[in-house]
């Protein structure tokens, strides 16, 4: 249930960074009558409240997963304003995404669900009675998978689509690489070791949050802050518990945990500190438009076993051997003659009739609105990881060789995919730099969506309502001990 509730539910929470804001926080309990303590509203965010009931659901559900994952707790009254701004952001990307005409209907909610439990390894049933198991309403679980997914799009539609890389940054970055060691193999390829492959780093980061456009007083502030938080980790302060306290950044409530990145992964101001670290060892603050950050690196792998520090920066690596694979594909993409759902329905017909003893190359030449695949039935030939979007690379990253996907989407319309076969292969030029590329899109998407959610935290109108009597004791706000 562990890896479930990371991989789906946990997702949404950690796009929904809390981010220090401009707008005014009003504390104490509100002007209404108490009536019942748990309907006590705890949080005005535009048109929109978060009531007290809401906010002990979210922080039952966020205890509960520190401690699976061993992560000290920290105070309530830390605790509760990190859950709560988390939950702030949330509603602040569902209204933007309303705004914005994005929509999550039940079918694609319902086939995201689907591919969840298969990538679980579960029956639908199964995962609803895993997930009820573990305190958690269904329906609830339901909604926090359509939010994920509007969240999603709204990174797709405000970020991504906008995003360019010029030629410049591509060579600029590829020859970074080739003086670091290349670059690194995702946790699965590289799950099994220390010694192959390009260097890896798994960090981890506090952010002393400043809102956007700063004084000169509030950049002091925060940097007086972030000298304070380093100090206590040298102190010996625990670097997860003070993550979950302390942390502005989005990875804050798993511990400030960044996992682990690639040379060509870590975020611009990170890239030239992190490789010059030891592991167990803290950076002093690093300044970003988001604020200050303290990174500390945990461990590395690949590269072989000398230090990172230790290897000269001008001695390039072999390039590591990536995981290629065969697939084809049919693509519907909606129109005024075929609705979403349609497209849907129609991809689970064709792969009932694949299933069922029917070629696919037949199918794909008939019904792909892929032209240039589907004169090749389908066929993509070797595709290499970073060539297709997130979505595609997901769901064809989770088959085995000879199985079809059930139909999902992507920013170009629904698809099935089948793998054919994999293999290991050396990536070609043409290949390592189409990978940089990618790199820095995903890079950049990352720091833009940063930017993009602390300016819908700035603008917002938020009015919390935290009674610090009532947190720092455990009780409701309002509630008579």
């Amino acid at each position: 249930m562990k890896k479930l509730l990371y991989s789906a539910m946990l997702c949404l929470l950690a796009s929904a960074a809390p981010v220090s804001g401009s707008a005014q926080l009003v504390f104490g309990p509100g002007s209404e009558a108490p009536g019942s303590a748990l309907d006590a509203i705890v949080a005005v965010v535009n048109d929109d409240v978060i009531t007290r009931r809401e906010l002990n659901e979210g922080m039952t559900s966020i205890e509960r997963q520190l401690r699976q994952r061993k992560v000290p707790i920290p105070p309530r009254p830390a605790l509760e304003r990190q859950v709560l701004e988390r939950m702030i952001l949330a509603q602040l990307q569902a209204r933007a995404a309303e705004r914005g005409g994005i929509t999550v209907d039940d079918a694609t909610l319902n086939a995201a669900i689907e591919t969840l439990a298969r990538n679980n390894k579960m029956t639908l049933t199964q995962m609803r009675q895993t997930v009820e198991k573990d305190g958690i309403p269904y329906a609830k679980f339901r909604d926090d998978v359509r939010r994920e997914l509007l969240g999603a799009r709204l990174r797709q539609k405000l970020v991504d689509s906008q995003l360019q890389v010029s030629e410049q940054d591509v060579e600029s970055l590829q020859a970074q690489l080739a003086s670091q060691g290349g670059f690194g193999l995702g946790a699965e390829e590289n799950a099994g070791g220390n010694g192959g492959g390009a260097r890896q780093f798994h960090i981890a980061h506090i952010l002393i949050a400043l809102p956007e456009g700063p004084s000169p007083q509030q950049i002091e502030a925060a940097r007086r802050r972030a000298g304070e938080v380093l100090a206590q980790l040298r102190k010996g302060a625990d670097f997860q518990q003070l993550a979950v306290s302390e942390s502005g950044g989005q990875q804050a409530l798993e511990g400030g945990d960044l996992g682990w990145r690639g040379v060509e992964q870590l975020p611009t101001v990170f890239a030239p500190v992190v490789p010059k670290l030891r592991p167990g060892q803290f950076s002093e603050p690093i300044r970003s438009p988001s604020g200050f950050h303290i990174v500390k690196l945990i461990e590395v792998r690949g590269g072989g076993e000398a230090p990172a520090r230790s290897r000269p920066a001008s001695l390039p690596q072999p390039s590591a051997t990536i995981t290629e694979t065969r697939a084809r594909h049919i693509l519907l993409q909606a129109s005024a003659q075929l609705s979403d759902d349609e497209a849907r329905r129609k991809l689970e017909q064709l792969s009932e009739r694949i299933r069922g003893g029917e070629d696919f190359a037949a199918l794909a030449q008939a019904n792909s609105d892929d032209a240039t695949s589907g004169a090749r039935g389908g066929d993509l030939g070797w595709v290499a990881p970073g060539m297709m979007v997130p979505q595609f690379e997901q769901a064809m990253n989770a088959l085995q060789p000879n199985q079809i996907s059930a139909p999902f989407k992507t920013p170009f319309g629904w698809h099935i995919v089948q793998v054919l076969e994999r293999r290991q292969a050396r990536p070609s030029p043409q290949m390592e730099r189409a990978r940089a590329r990618e790199a820095l899109l995903r890079r950049r998407s990352d720091e833009e969506w940063e930017l993009l959610l602390r300016r819908l935290r700035n603008e917002a109108y938020v009015e919390i309502r935290l009674d610090p009597v009532a947190a720092a004791s455990g009780e409701p706000a309002g509630e008579t001990p």
